[in-house]
């Protein structure tokens, strides 16, 4: 009998579809869930587990993730074992590394920094969703599955230049697409405030969502605008929904801006009548009330054009310094959702040169005062001294709006978690146990079964997958065994890589990645891809 044939005994059984739990025996055989009630009987000694006072459920998908890198170049991969999670999301925000060449993905690389790092002696050798799935077939701790990046996509036809695509570029962006549907992605994400892909009209957009939508793929914007004009933004994306007939996955869906503070019945209004017009709307958020990114972000997208070598030569130009100044501070920021920086909020995670590792931690106004500087000023010597490899963490949320949104019957669970970084926002490690000990257990915003629905059946559905997401005869055995009395998130904003507690068992495919609390070297995951 090998491995990952072995049942489990007494659990209480949630099987993620949002009903609540009942105990019952697992067999899994062979990685797959064999049976499912009272059926231990002829089980043999030391291939049974006893699942008694502890919760079974399925395996975490994570729909919003930025381990694009760390899922290859990190085996353990601590963050997302600990927490229960078997799958994760990437090429999220319309940027990733494929569809690339060795230019494009170079700067890709350098714009990147502050998501992904760039780790030590890592072959670079991948340039098309095929070549990437193929490397994670090689080993992983956790199952990957793969959106294409519009900025990327955008970035191989046309570089990092201001401007609309002409036909022959958006035709070579719709082939791009379509190779990449075909070799398994699962849709298409944006960055829409993110450089290039800012550039890009909404036509631009729909024209390849009609790709993604011809293999049942889904579109997952992070659109235009997360401030003022949040409602705006959102509405875009049911057009552009509406137009290409694509499946919408709003991503990080936060309402932070204090316009809309206590306000989120707007966006439910907006998404019913999007649903009563026949758009298909899903969304995912994370339950914390800051978020994160590289520290250039905030930058106007003229500023950006050109890549890294041009921005910090702007940045270096009195003029031009002046005029950036101007914008974060007096008229708004593209970079900054069209809003004036509030600097006080933005909170120094990650450097690259020791010099500023005293900043890490500090908000922008205290470390520039640290050195008796203009807080605009010392935030663009900083970008410039870091050479775009700096990240930050932004507090700007609400939690009524927070709580609100994830109680919505379209709601998934979405880390967005970025694992690099001196000091990196704790939702990497923390948000789906999180989400089960805070918001389920502990407040009852949510019921145990309804967060698992959002981290597991739900995902599943919205994904297409037939053979994961739900405790069934006949699935994958991608599950997760836990103490429902104990399970917390630990990590903190002063010590974010702290591991969850209370998780006992993680398997994937019927592989135990984490036994008894503890992480083993067993590395089972694969590149899903999605079946036309």
């Amino acid at each position: 009998m090998s491995e990952n044939t072995f049942t489990i005994r007494g659990a209480n059984v949630i099987d993620g579809s949002d009903t609540p739990a009942i105990r019952q025996d697992i067999l899994v055989s062979n990685g797959v869930i064999a049976a499912v009630g009272s059926i231990l009987k002829g089980a043999e000694e030391g291939k049974v587990i006893d699942g008694s006072g502890l919760t079974l459920t399925p395996g975490f998908i994570d729909m919003h993730a930025h381990s694009d890198l760390a899922v290859l170049a990190d085996q353990q991969h601590l963050a997302k074992v600990t927490q229960g999670v078997t799958l994760e999301v990437v090429g999220q925000d319309g940027l990733s590394y494929v569809p690339s060449n060795p230019e494009s993905q170079l700067a890709l690389r350098e714009q990147l920094f502050g998501w992904n790092s760039d780790p030590k002696n890592f072959d670079w050798n991948f340039y098309t969703v095929e070549d990437y799935l193929k490397k994670v077939d090689q080993g992983c701790a956790v199952n990957v599955a793969y959106l294409i990046p519009h900025g990327t996509v955008r970035l191989l036809v046309r570089g990092n230049e201001p401007g609309f695509a002409s036909a022959d570029e958006l035709q070579e962006m719709k082939d791009l697409t379509y190779q990449g549907m075909q070799q398994g992605a699962f849709g298409l994400s944006a960055g829409l405030t993110y450089t290039p892909a800012m550039y890009a009209d909404d036509l631009e957009i729909v024209e390849l969502c009609k790709v993604v939508a011809e293999f049942g793929g889904y579109y997952a914007p992070h659109h235009r605008n997360y401030g003022a004009k949040f409602l705006d933004a959102v509405n875009e994306c049911f057009e552009i929904a509406k137009l290409s007939k694509s499946p919408l996955h709003l991503t990080h869906c936060h309402m932070s801006h204090p316009s809309f503070h206590g306000r989120t019945d707007l966006l439910f209004e907006q998404i019913n009548l999007a649903e009563n017009s026949g758009v298909d709307v899903t969304l995912d958020t994370y339950p914390y009330l800051a978020g994160s990114t590289y520290l250039h972000a905030l930058l106007p997208s003229w500023v950006q054009a050109g890549g890294a070598a041009e921005t910090i030569k702007r940045l270096n130009s009195r003029e031009s310094r002046q005029k950036v100044i101007f914008e974060l501070a007096l008229t708004g920021s593209d970079g900054n959702h069209g809003g004036v920086v509030n600097w006080a909020a933005i909170t120094i995670a990650g450097v690259e040169k020791a010099h500023n590792l005293r900043f890490v931690g500090m908000d922008l106004i205290s470390a520039a005062k640290l050195l008796n500087r203009k807080v605009e000023e010392f935030y663009l010597d900083l970008i410039v001294d870091e050479q775009l490899k700096a990240s930050c963490v932004i507090f700007a949320g609400h939690e009524p709006n927070v709580r609100a949104i994830m109680q919505d019957k379209r709601h998934m669970v979405g880390s967005d978690g970025i694992l690099t970084g001196n000091r990196p926002h704790p939702r990497g490690y923390g948000t789906f146990a999180r989400y089960l000990g805070v918001y389920a257990r502990d407040e009852k915003v949510l019921t145990l079964h309804g967060a698992i629905a959002r981290m597991s059946g739900r995902p599943a559905r919205r994904l297409g997958l037939i053979d994961r997401g739900f405790i069934k005869v006949g699935m994958k055995a991608d599950m997760v065994l836990f103490d429902a009395d104990s399970v917390i998130d630990r990590s903190t904003y002063e010590e974010p890589r702290v591991a969850a507690a209370g998780f006992e068992m993680v398997w994937v495919s019927g592989i135990a990645t984490l036994r008894h609390g503890k992480r083993t070297q067993a590395t089972p995951g694969v590149g899903l891809r999605k079946a036309r």
